[in-house]
């Protein structure tokens, strides 16, 4: 009896592998994540990529929000709809590349995910699937060019995106390396997909001639603890906010340290009388980005952990007792003694990370972010500044000032407490100096109060800086396309059939802030409520700063769009602030302007020294 040869093609064609993306979202569903937030950011970037002639598009959402399980999801669902070629950018760090590489992997993407670097021995084969990863630098992304050129479109997922990518040379008509090997990895047949938390520098820029209209947003998860947790407007802090009065000094650090011993020894013999297994814990040091003072900073706590550890002599009985009165003071309801005492018989179950430039990978392994020990420091700077994630931290002490403006953009990305900290939040702490945490906390403000002007998408976001903070790097904003003098933000457009009783609201009580909460009341999130909330802050520390303008139509205004109630260089003007009406000296100022189709839209102007900037770019 004879054997049949099988058709090979279709056992092939058969044997293909389908529905990768449903299979993600299986995934997640199987470990209780949530996954809408997932499936609508993923379903808006497919169709603005694929139903219409933009090739560059931006996914934006919160720092530390959930974006690799999204960008997970992503490539599966490019694979479904027939990408061959998928590449993955990281920040020139080798640790973020370890980190993001080995979660694809573990997702069961098909095919396995690898290092560009590994092309040099196994090259691509022409019309094979394939997901790589590449660092962005100038070495490694020449050798990723010559090696998919004949690939076919190659989609480009750029974690990070605005970082390194755009072109710092815009100005004087150049372009930066790294930029420029993008744009060629692109190349004329390929997409571009920017990943961010701080997406402004793109927009300022204008890279890769991306349109804000395309821009999808990636919200946050339920269980996600971010700007709102650390930096609330309306509420006290649920977390240990620990204000320190000094720049950061080496005591404060070891008071720092002290505090985070206590509380993870509070919380693992709290998990033992419940017949829970102990956590492991991290305590991350970020005072600086020079790898000189990391080594003074691990030099200062390795001395206290080494005295608890020796069990013996005058500095260790100094140190035992700051976290004997650090375990009275955060816990007065437990013994000191049981909590100090399993902080002494556990020190040696300790580990130090330094993550930098220098740092020895193969002491600290391939995940050096993940707490080993109960007790676990890591000290960094740079490197600890973007993308990489710290599961179970549980204090963070950060002094890193500037002498000059904070960065938005840098600063919100450092803010790694952000996360899925809801299991120990009102243990978590952050020790910082009280000027940094108030320019850090209105960075998080200005860029909030941005996001809510991308609601409308018929008008390019205005984004906000002041004297202490800088928008985004000044060499990448394109002087020739965005105001930087725009004077006011507007948000999304409202109807206006009853723009009478509004105004009659107005006349009402015009300086009081209730009157734009029942504003809002009538034109919904026109009226965004973040930016109630920051007024309400405001006001509570300057009094009287409000003035609250009769709605006026531009109808007489030549250079304005009707249809999208927008100019260029903006409505509100000396007449309109209403001088002798409301005085020389108020902040804020609401106005509602409108058109003659039954179309408004409510403008904010600050006169408290805050800067908007707009691409008016097209």
């Amino acid at each position: 009896m004879t054997t049949k040869t099988p058709d090979f093609a279709k056992l092939a064609e058969k044997a293909a592998i389908k529905n990768q993306y449903q299979k993600q979202l299986n995934r997640l569903t199987s470990e209780n994540q949530q996954t809408d937030c997932i499936d609508d950011a993923v379903k808006g970037a497919l169709d603005n990529l694929t139903n219409g002639a933009q090739r560059a598009l931006v996914i934006y959402g919160d720092p530390q929000s959930g974006k690799t399980e999204m960008m997970i999801c992503l490539t599966a669902r490019l694979l479904d709809h027939g990408f061959k070629t998928i590449v993955h950018l990281m920040n020139d760090s080798v640790d973020l590349l370890i980190q993001n590489l080995e979660r694809f992997k573990l997702a069961g993407l098909a095919p396995a995910p690898r290092n560009a670097s590994d092309l040099a021995n196994s090259p691509l084969v022409k019309g094979h699937h394939v997901i790589l990863f590449c660092k962005k630098n100038a070495k490694d992304l020449t050798k990723l060019i010559d090696s998919v050129k004949k690939a076919g479109p190659v989609i480009v997922v750029d974690d990070e995106a605005d970082y390194a990518t755009p072109n710092a040379k815009i100005n004087q008509r150049e372009k930066t390396r790294i930029n420029e090997l993008v744009e060629r990895l692109i190349g004329a047949e390929g997409r571009y997909i920017g990943v961010t938390a701080t997406p402004a520098r793109l927009n300022l820029n204008k890279t890769f001639n991306n349109s804000t209209e395309t821009w999808v947003n990636f919200r946050s998860h339920n269980a996600y603890t971010g700007q709102d947790t650390f930096f609330p407007l309306d509420t006290s802090p649920a977390f240990r906010l620990n204000l320190i009065n000094s720049p950061g000094t080496p005591e404060d650090a070891r008071q720092a340290l002290a505090r985070f011993l206590v509380t993870a020894a509070y919380l693992n013999l709290k998990a033992t009388r419940e017949n829970r297994r102990e956590q492991n814990y991290s305590f991350l040091v970020h005072t600086s980005g020079k790898t000189d003072d990391h080594r003074v900073d691990r030099t200062v706590i390795e001395k206290a952990m080494t005295a608890l550890i020796s069990q013996a002599g005058k500095q260790f009985s100094r140190f035992a007792g700051v976290v004997h009165k650090a375990a009275t003071d955060l816990f007065p309801n437990e013994s000191a003694n049981d909590l100090t005492g399993y902080v002494i018989a556990n020190a040696s179950r300790s580990a130090f990370v330094v993550l930098n430039s220098q740092r020895d990978r193969k002491s600290a392994g391939d995940k050096p972010t993940v707490p080993t020990c109960p007790f676990t420091v890591i000290i960094g700077g740079n490197i600890v500044s973007r993308g990489v994630t710290f599961p179970n931290l549980l204090s963070m002490f950060f002094t890193r000032d500037v002498k000059t403006k904070l960065q938005q953009d840098t600063y919100i990305q450092r803010a790694r407490m952000f996360g899925s900290r809801n299991a120990y939040l009102p243990h978590f702490e952050l020790t910082i100096p009280r000027q940094l945490y108030a320019d850090w906390h209105r960075c998080f403000v200005f860029h909030r109060l941005a996001l809510q002007t991308m609601r409308d998408k018929k008008v390019p976001p205005v984004w906000i800086g002041d004297p202490r903070i800088s928008i985004a790097a000044s060499s990448s904003i394109d002087r020739g396309t965005v105001d930087l003098n725009k004077g006011e933000m507007s948000f999304e457009i409202f109807d206006t059939t009853d723009l009478d009783q509004l105004d009659a609201i107005v006349r009402s009580a015009p300086k009081d802030l209730n009157t734009l909460r029942t504003l809002a009341a009538r034109i919904g999130t026109a009226m965004p409520e973040y930016l109630l909330k920051y007024l309400e802050s405001d006001l509570r520390n300057d009094p009287g700063m409000l003035a609250i303008h009769a709605s006026s139509s531009i109808k007489g205004y030549r250079t304005a769009d009707q249809d999208t109630i927008s100019r260029r260089q903006g409505f509100i003007g000396t007449p309109q602030l209403e001088e002798p009406k409301f005085g020389r000296n108020i902040k804020h100022h609401i106005k509602i302007l409108h058109n003659d189709k039954g179309h408004g839209r409510v403008f904010y102007k600050n006169l408290g020294g805050v800067q908007f900037a707009q691409n008016n770019a097209v």
